[in-house]
């Protein structure tokens, strides 16, 4: 028996060792296989905005000076508070409202120039607190780019820039000094320029065409304001060529305002004559060459012509194309201050002076002051006629 389990044994082993398969050989390893990069969504640059469909509404005026205490006291008696309250809703009722002021908001202090006749002194000198009234009519930036934003020095002009921002509004005019603001998301510049020293100079033509271009980089809108040309009642058509005035020169308006606009600007508004002169609409985008006297009490002279002004309210849209503008036309009646003239003689002196100055101006000038853009044959490059010509 024990000789019969070993042979048992060895035969049940046999087959299991005939079914045992030896491990196979290692083979090569596997080649390396490169990660494939995944690349980031590179990020679509934001198209601009469509601003064509916006609208943006600029009231603007000529010079305004509600009163004077300087060489006497020509205040008005209730203290300039109801002097613009007949034109304040329509100067409040736009976006943005401009007027350029004549002389100082300064309390005190001494003349920067002296005048031989004190009589005939043409210094004007405003409490600061009038800000106030010019900011409860609805106005948002003053210019003080003007022959008499001086009249008390720099330390005026500083403390009408002081009085100005004190009242919650914008001012333009010294050197560099230029206002930036925005309404409904547009971005809106005022460059204000004058012919006089340590301002903006309207008669750098190049310096200024290279400052409007680049503000027009930055903002939607870019108005500017100029105070030039000749003065007096007998200078309402435009020369088309370089102005003086008691041997000052007064820069070639045209050339100036056209040239801002090619380089950038929306609006120009125009004053310093102390009378209205024509508008024309040029590469879509208004000029009005002079708005007159518009608010002064005592001291500059309104009869006539020159106490006529409009307040015109410019509707651009979100890329500065005029769309439309209004003229509501305002007379000068002392004391009173400027009151709405039911003649309308403003709008009808602007747009016989338009019609004859630029034949056709491209603006259609409405009854009842609506002025509305109107075919235009293309535009002769104005040149600019210099000493060397």
């Amino acid at each position: 028996m024990t000789r019969l389990r070993q042979y048992l044994s060895i035969a049940l082993l046999l087959p299991l060792g005939a079914c045992v398969t030896p491990p196979p050989e290692p083979g090569p390893p596997p080649e390396a296989v490169e990660p494939v990069p995944v690349s980031e969504p590179v990020a679509e640059p934001a198209p601009e905005p469509d601003r064509s469909g916006l609208r943006l509404s600029i009231a603007a005026v000529g010079d305004m000076m509600i009163g004077t205490d300087y060489p006497q006291n020509h205040l008005p008696d209730d203290d300039g508070i109801g002097f613009l309250a007949d034109v304040a809703p329509v100067l409040s009722a736009a976006d943005i409202t401009f007027g350029n002021l004549e002389g100082v908001l300064v309390d005190g202090g001494e003349p920067g120039k002296k005048c031989s006749n004190p009589a005939a002194c043409y210094l004007f000198r405003s409490p600061t607190r009038y800000a106030y009234h010019y900011r409860a009519a609805g106005f948002d930036v003053l210019s003080l780019a003007n022959n008499h934003a001086r009249d008390f020095g720099e330390e005026g002009r500083t403390s009408s820039m002081q009085a100005i921002a004190s009242a919650g509004m914008h001012h333009s005019g010294r050197v560099d000094d230029f206002a930036s603001t925005g309404v409904n998301g547009i971005r809106i510049a005022v460059l204000a320029y004058a012919v006089t020293r340590n301002s903006n100079m309207m008669l750098d033509y190049e310096l200024a065409f290279a400052t409007v271009a680049r503000f027009a980089e930055t903002h939607d809108v870019v108005v500017v304001s100029f105070h030039g040309g000749a003065e007096g009642a007998d200078v309402t058509h435009i020369p088309f060529a370089e102005e003086e005035y008691y041997g000052e020169p007064r820069g070639d308006v045209v050339w100036f305002a056209r040239g801002v606009v090619d380089a950038g600007a929306d609006l120009v508004i125009g004053h310093g004559p102390h009378v209205v002169r024509g508008m024309e609409l040029y590469k879509d985008r208004l000029i009005a060459y002079s708005l007159g006297n518009f608010a002064t009490y005592y001291g500059i002279s309104v009869a006539g012509i020159k106490g006529i002004a409009p307040i015109l309210t410019t509707t651009v849209d979100g890329e500065g194309r005029f769309v439309h503008a209004d003229i509501v036309s305002t007379v000068q009646l002392r004391p009173a201050g400027p009151s709405i003239d039911p003649r309308g003689r403003a709008l009808k002196l602007m747009r016989g002076l338009s019609i004859e100055d630029f034949g056709e101006p491209g603006l259609t000038f409405r009854d009842d002051g609506k002025v509305l853009p109107a075919p235009r044959s293309p535009v002769t490059p104005h040149v600019l006629q210099t000493d060397d010509d």
